[in-house]
């Protein structure tokens, strides 16, 4: 892509929507935690592992990934309940760990007026509680979480809906996602995708998806910073793909 081309696809980015665990909040590892300390306690052994074979699902397509991995009894609302418990508590003693960068980007994209949503596999009562506590919610022109749309990530019906609460045609939008299961979401719903890694580091098996790859939001924030008021420009501490 020549950074002509790059720069007039950059003018035409109308909307940013947000994956929200691992993404905006250090959450994934906290969960990854958890499972550990849950898996012990009800005998299954250290369960952090799994969390790779289920980013981006939702709560029913998670549950039936434990139940075809650990058996048709496994108790997974059980197991929901504890992990849940645990992480709260975590959240509690710790408070909620906000990636670095996300602060300085919803600044930077409200001085650009662009529109914003928050796409997650999470429940919405999860995700309001998150984006409150953070005190970010009042960003976001729209919040599209995972019992709201019948097929959950790599499906591009989460992306799709969060565009269309948007006002905003997929081909204008501009995805933010750290699983691979949210950047095929995103692609498959028309959006270019920029990849922030978190527990997945390597982008081998999506870099044909993706926009670009980023270490943080701050390198975001200074993509749309040097870009101008214009949104043009091309963003020197991308890392192309």
């Amino acid at each position: 892509m020549t950074q002509q081309v790059r720069q007039e696809e950059e003018k035409m980015f109308q909307a940013v929507v947000f994956d929200m665990d691992g993404l905006m909040f250090d959450t994934e590892r906290m969960i990854q935690r958890s499972w550990d300390v849950v898996g012990v306690r009800m005998g299954f052994g250290k369960m952090g592992k799994d969390i790779y074979h289920t980013l981006g699902l939702n709560n029913a397509e998670r549950e039936r990934y434990f139940k075809d991995t650990y058996g048709e009894d496994f108790p997974y609302l059980e197991f929901r309940e504890n992990y849940r418990a645990e992480v709260h508590r975590d959240t509690v003693e710790n408070g909620t760990p906000v990636k670095k960068g996300l602060y300085e980007l919803l600044e930077v994209l409200r001085e650009k007026k662009l529109r914003l949503a928050v796409a997650t596999s999470s429940s919405y009562e999860s995700a309001a509680r998150l984006l409150e506590e953070t005190a970010v919610f009042d960003y976001f022109d729209a919040v599209v979480t995972g019992n709201m749309v019948e097929h959950s990530k790599p499906a591009p019906d989460i992306y799709e809906k969060a565009c269309t609460a948007l006002g905003v045609s997929p081909e204008y939008a501009l995805a933010l996602e750290d699983s691979y299961n949210g950047i095929r979401s995103a692609h498959a719903a028309g959006m270019k995708v920029i990849m922030i890694p978190d527990l997945l580091t390597d982008s081998a098996c999506v870099d044909d998806l993706l926009y670009g790859k980023m270490d943080s939001l701050s390198e975001v924030a200074e993509m749309f910073r040097k870009n101008g008021d214009d949104h043009s420009g091309q963003p020197s501490c991308a890392k192309q793909i």
